[in-house]
């Protein structure tokens, strides 16, 4: 019963979101579209530390601005749940990925500097855990017209299966995405599937807010949500959480520019959030940039 209740919150959540918070038609930006692969690294910040970590990776971030870099990241910080860190590393490929772990290796040993205040931030961290996960194209709602440089915050839905249920995980995705259309909501979610770092089936669904607004009227759009969905498949999605969730969890995180690292590309779409604002640390020797750089981490 208790998957019941977190499953149905955790979509009703987004879906309240998704009727109250219209977009403007506009060009997409596509160096800012939902990866194909994306690697997270969820870090637990002892407490008291956030303050020195923040200072650190954003000295990091200002410095990998300048230079050339192999990959990006965008930072997030947890508002909801465990007090942690999250690294949103996006990829196109496990090829790409495999390449920027070799390259960034590289790079950290021509930059002593910045692995040694990569050391720092990793020992103020209690815990961490990786896992990568890959985009289902077939899954997501309204996915293409997302542009992750709008988002001021990034509400996650981890939903953890039994084995052998992911098609039922897909049937339920599916009938949410049909009433989503119903109600004609308008604000976009991308799931994604875990492929390593998790022992038992999981997916993740993304939903990037520009602001918090959309969740006050959370409650008045449940009975909407269940008239659009009809009786029996609300049935079904009750069946399915019932029988194929191990467990679900929603939490929020707000994006904090000032300790990513994204493209000039990416920024394009909102420039004066993406930019840093604080005055840059004086740079040592070791970590000005040594080619002038195009391409970004």
């Amino acid at each position: 019963m208790r998957s019941i209740r977190a499953f149905t919150a955790g979509f009703l959540i987004i879906v309240s979101a998704s009727i109250l918070s219209a977009q403007d038609n506009k060009v997409a930006n596509l160096a800012a579209a939902p990866p194909n692969l994306v690697l997270l690294l969820h870090q637990e910040i002892q407490q008291g530390k956030t303050a020195e970590r923040q200072k650190l990776e954003s000295a990091i971030s200002r410095a990998c601005d300048r230079l050339e870099t192999p990959s990006d990241w965008i930072d997030l910080q947890s508002v909801t749940g465990a007090r942690e860190a999250l690294f949103f590393n996006p990829f196109a490929s496990f090829e790409d990925l495999g390449k920027s772990e070799i390259e960034w290796g590289q790079f950290f040993a021509a930059h002593p500097e910045l692995s040694r205040m990569k050391e720092e931030v990793e020992g103020l961290v209690l815990n961490d855990r990786t896992s990568i996960a890959a985009r289902r194209n077939d899954l997501g709602y309204l996915a293409d017209s997302i542009d992750l440089s709008e988002a001021r915050y990034m509400r996650v839905l981890d939903i953890r299966l039994f084995p052998g249920h992911e098609k039922d995980f897909i049937e339920a995705i599916k009938i949410l995405a049909d009433a989503y259309a119903k109600l004609q909501a308008d604000t976009p979610w991308v799931v994604y599937q875990v492929d390593v770092g998790v022992p038992t089936p999981a997916f993740l669904v993304f939903m990037p807010m520009p602001e918090l607004k959309p969740n006050d009227d959370l409650l008045s759009w449940r009975a909407n949500l269940m008239e659009a969905e009809g009786e029996q498949a609300a049935d079904t999605l009750q069946r399915i959480a019932r029988e194929a969730f191990a467990s679900t969890e929603t939490n929020l995180y707000a994006v904090r520019p000032e300790m990513s690292h994204v493209s000039k590309e990416f920024a394009a779409g909102d420039p004066e959030f993406w930019t840093h604002k604080t005055a840059p640390d004086p740079a040592p020797a070791d970590i000005q940039p040594r080619v002038k750089s195009s391409t970004t981490r």
